[in-house]
């Protein structure tokens, strides 16, 4: 089974890479379910900001969204800096979505993008995924499934009551 990956991170204690995996056929789907969560007068759904009673119906709906998110984690204590530890969660991330993926959408961050496609030259030359695995950047006011990873991410690094409603959509959290 092919799945298209979503990708997004948080910064906040460790570095987490949030991958989002849904079947192709269920994208579609995917998408009209998070626009429904979009407010009027924004383009895209975002955590941050959020009241926590509306936190709450966001990440009870994502449940909904036929979608498994892996979060992919790197403690400051195993890489010297941020660069180095968004490195090794791609690296694992293109690992295992060799042969699974054709497609990794990632949100884009001017200030890494470029950064980004280097190093996904050589990540996807090494897993033997180059010709097959698609990758591009996108905003969220693009992609609307990049707003899953985004939740997870952003519930998961607050902890408490945000990690315990994030976790049924967390298939599992891998340590690099």
């Amino acid at each position: 089974m092919t799945f298209h990956a979503y990708v997004d991170e948080s910064k906040a204690g460790d570095y987490l890479l949030a991958a989002t995996l849904v079947e192709p056929a269920r994208a579609t789907a995917g998408r009209a379910a998070v626009r429904a969560l979009v407010p009027p007068r924004q383009s895209r759904l975002h955590m941050r900001g959020e009241p926590d009673r509306r936190r709450r119906l966001i990440l009870a709906a994502l449940v909904d969204v036929d979608a498994s998110t892996v979060l992919y984690r790197a403690a400051a204590s195993r890489a010297p800096t941020q660069v180095a530890r968004r490195r090794a969660c791609l690296a694992r991330l293109v690992g295992d979505l060799a042969g699974r993926s054709d497609r990794l959408a990632l949100e884009s961050d001017e200030s890494q993008d470029a950064r980004d496609r280097r190093d996904l030259l050589d990540l996807t030359r090494a897993a033997g995924c180059r010709d097959s695995l698609r990758y591009e950047h996108l905003r969220a006011a693009q992609e609307p499934l990049l707003s899953v990873p985004d939740v997870v991410a952003w519930s998961w690094a607050r902890g408490g009551e945000w990690r315990r409603r994030a976790s049924r959509l967390v298939a599992g959290v891998v340590d690099v």
